[in-house]
């Protein structure tokens, strides 16, 4: 029987692993490996993905993954075979005082996802931390540096990984890191609630031979629970010692610091130099391999031969291309194919899981010697916590409500700081004004730079009451729960189900919505994501959304808003479709997620996540919006002179010497000024651009203005507006009701439809899809850049998205002339 076809709440026991390649090797180290028992739980809204129970923790698959476990009954299952805990091998080494080489010590800090790591972190660092980006990768660490007695800490926050293996960008990256930056230090942070599944990380560790501190964190919730653990057996067994901590509240921090430098120093008593016992086929294999890889020796003086060996009988591609350089890299070839076979034969199962199987047997052992569970089988407080809350019925209907509330009170709430930033972004635009001579510095001051760093930091309100709300859900466990709920949808589209919250917050800004793809841990499923989120209208196109169906869908604008979002949304879909099916065909997408335990998170943490995401925003684009503000502003600002400016000028002389009243030569020479402004703005830089591409945009019914101002917009979309009232001369003061009134009445003054309405039906519904559509803003570009390693993707965004801007704005155009 399928693991597929369990009944929800009767317990099944594995009997064999399917499948292959990424999705068996990461399934068999979450725990499901013959023998363990598991349990359906629920499915999700939509027919989707069911939650499973292994290990005493809940995790999600779709039915085509679960459909690759075969299971049988609890009750019918008879253990055929030996546990494999054969203990460990002590090596008897001495550890060496660290001491009497440096008086700095490196501290890694290393854990699955959900664990605490970076909030013991945050409690540890302060405010002292920092982030890098470290061997060209775009995985962020932070690290932080303080001082303690006689040392100098630097502590490195490594991205939480499940396992060491070469399956996702954060684990190849927590290997590389301690390869080749050989941390003095590793400090394993383990979830106290769930240390059978947190174990399997530790046994790697252990098999690099590396010098690991075990905190035991979320010690309150084990006491509170009943949980018994002989702490120091388990330390003797593991080698390890192990100090227990509450990250959350600062609990254990000082006990830890303090247990870093006795290990540094030699002192420790516990700590020790282990091999765990795999049993004795395994243990030849390894003996096998790892004389052969010491016979070149360069590579194992940073990495253990023995960790190397078990890589290479887990066929670690990674592993393999670090050693292909070895000279006698063929032998070790041989050698290592010699011996998976002979392991495949002797326990009729792939390697990568006889050794999955092996850890896990010790893990076992070890935990029966020192851990009891009394309530293993009653329900847990997130168990019920899911019966409402991801409920097949009322799960979707509650989310739904909930992201309401948040974008409600994003909008509604962040209304009133967007006006006082708007405000004082006019103040002091004014007063720089006022203080500084007219001229080419004032403008720059004034329209280029303030007004560009005022377009972004208008919206700063808005991204901070967004990310409060995105730090809530993460920190409490819920964002992995809106996954498992939208998973069917999103994967009929090709997409992943943890694709659905980036989306959402695009809607926002694309910009943090593209920084929240980190959460995805296929980079297949994150880049496609990137390349749809800029489908999601962002509030900066919502001022260009307003002024246009303000002015001519007057009777059904809430309608058409509403048919423009659902617009992206479709695009998005599709676009996500096709290239799922072609750039993106062979991309591998299984739907293995942890559903982690509900917490409450500290608004400690709440406050540093907000701000770390928001600042991130503001140094990654504000810069870069800023200096495409400047360059647009270059464009329109130069040259300052035409043919025309002389008779220009000569009417403002007539008129002050005119014997009109002082009221109408101050009207009569600003309707002059805003003449010769927009006949400079038609033959600035900007404007030739905007006459170059007209021939390319006269089929969608754009004019030259129209032109002008798409081009104004890539910088931000919010300049669309601005540059449309200087095209359109609105005058200073006059606000979008007279800009709308002056687009109405627009009319053409040239070419074949002299004297008729640039604005039409067919026109105002073209520009909108354009809008929707075209070339993310540059913050956007650069974001997809730096988030995806290379200008490829950026590149494809922005042909991509405005070629097919394009061509939907052309079919709206002509369709919808059809009935005008």
């Amino acid at each position: 029987m399928k693991l597929s076809e369990a009944r929800n709440n009767e317990p099944v026991v594995i009997t064999k692993v399917l499948g292959h390649g990424s999705f068996r090797k990461r399934i068999t180290e979450m725990g499901f490996i013959r023998g363990n028992e598991v349990r359906a739980i629920k499915n999700a809204p939509f027919k989707g993905p069911t939650e499973y129970k292994i290990l005493n923790y809940n995790i999600t698959l779709r039915k085509s993954e679960a459909e690759q476990i075969e299971v049988i009954p609890a009750k019918e299952f008879k253990k055929t075979y030996p546990d494999h805990f054969e203990g460990t091998i002590d090596r008897n080494i001495d550890l060496v005082n660290q001491s009497e080489r440096t008086r700095t010590i490196n501290v890694a800090l290393v854990g699955n996802p959900n664990c605490g790591k970076t909030t013991l972190f945050n409690f540890i660092s302060g405010s002292k931390e920092k982030v890098g980006n470290y061997s060209g990768v775009t995985v962020d660490i932070h690290k932080a540096t303080f001082k303690k007695g006689h040392y100098t800490f630097n502590f490195y926050d490594l991205p939480g990984t499940y396992s060491l293996t070469a399956y996702s960008k954060e684990e190849i990256f927590v290997r590389q890191f301690i390869y080749e930056q050989t941390p003095d230090i590793v400090i394993n942070v383990l979830d106290s609630t769930n240390l059978e599944r947190s174990l399997f990380l530790t046994t790697q560790l252990i098999d690099m031979d590396l010098r690991c501190i075990m905190a035991l964190n979320m010690f309150d919730e084990l006491e509170k629970n009943k949980l018994k653990l002989d702490k120091d057996e388990l330390s003797k067994l593991t080698g390890i010692p192990l100090i227990p901590t509450v990250s959350s509240k600062g609990l254990g921090l000082d006990s830890l610091i303090e247990k870093v430098i006795e290990v540094f120093e030699g002192r420790d008593t516990i700590s020790r130099h282990i091999h765990i016992n795999y049993g004795k086929d395994l243990e030849e294999s390894i003996k096998t391999i790892r004389k052969k890889i010491k016979e070149d020796k360069p590579i194992t003086d940073k990495i253990s031969s023995r960790f190397l060996a078990i890589k290479l009988l887990e066929k670690d591609n990674q592993v393999i291309e670090l050693l292909s350089r070895y000279s006698n890299f063929n032998e070790i070839q041989q050698v290592t194919l010699k011996e998976i076979k002979k392991i495949e034969l002797l326990e009729n199962d792939d390697s990568e899981t006889v050794i999955a199987n092996a850890k896990y047997s010790f893990i076992a052992g070890a935990l029966r010697e020192t851990y009891t569970n009394k309530h293993k089988e009653k329900k847990t407080r997130s168990e019920k916590i899911d019966s409402i809350l991801t409920n097949r019925y009322l799960g979707f209907p509650i989310f739904t409500a909930l992201l309401f509330f948040i974008f409600w009170t994003t909008f509604k709430l962040g209304a009133f700081p967007m006006d006082w930033i708007d405000m004082g972004v006019v103040a002091l635009g004014n007063f720089v004004g006022n203080i500084i001579p007219n001229g080419m510095l004032n403008d720059l001051l004034v329209d280029g730079i303030i007004g560009g760093a005022g377009s972004v930091l208008v919206f700063l309100p808005n991204i901070l009451i967004l990310f409060f709300f995105i730090s809530l859900l993460e920190g409490s466990g819920y964002m992995a729960r809106a996954a498992f709920i939208m998973d069917n949808i999103m994967h009929r589209f090709g997409l992943h189900g943890r694709s659905f919250i980036p989306m959402i917050m695009g809607f926002g800004c694309n910009v943090p919505a593209i920084l929240a793809t980190r959460s995805m841990r296929n980079r297949g499923d994150r880049i496609l994501t990137m390349l749809i989120i800029p489908f999601m209208s962002c509030s900066a196109r919502l001022p260009v959304y307003i002024l246009i169906i303000s002015a001519f869908f007057k009777k059904y604008e809430a309608w058409v808003l509403i048919g423009i979002y659902a617009v992206g949304i479709l695009f998005a879909f599709i676009t996500a479709q096709v290239l799922n099916k072609t750039v993106f065909k062979n991309k591998e997408t299984p739907f293995v997620m942890e559903l982690p335990t509900y917490r409450l998170p500290t608004f400690r943490n709440v406050m540093y996540h907000m701000w770390d995401k928001t600042q991130h925003y503001l140094k990654k684009i504000g810069t870069i919006i800023l200096l495409g503000v400047i360059i647009v502003w270059a464009l329109e600002y130069f040259p300052r002179t035409t043919e025309k400016t002389a008779d220009f000028e000569k009417q403002i002389e007539q008129i002050e010497v005119s014997e009109l009243t002082v009221e109408q030569k101050e009207a009569q020479i600003l309707k002059v000024n805003h003449t010769q402004e927009s006949d400079r703005l038609i033959n600035s830089y900007l404007g030739r651009i905007g006459k170059f591409i007209q021939p390319v945009m006269r089929p969608l019914g754009f004019d030259w203005k129209m032109s002008i101002a798409v081009v104004a917009g890539l910088p931000a979309k919010e300049i669309v507006v601005s540059t449309m009232g200087v095209l359109y001369q609105t005058q200073d003061g006059e606000d979008t009701i007279n800009l709308q009134r002056k687009l109405q009445n627009e009319v053409h003054h040239t070419g074949k439809r002299i004297g008729q309405p640039v604005f039409t039906t067919p026109v105002a519904l073209a520009f909108i899809i354009f809008i929707l559509i075209y070339f993310p803003c540059i913050g956007v570009v650069a974001t997809i850049k730096n988030e995806s390693g290379s200008w490829k993707w950026a590149a494809f965004s922005v042909l991509y998205t405005t070629g097919l801007a394009w061509v939907a704005a052309f079919v709206t155009y002509n369709i919808a002339q059809l009935f005008a």
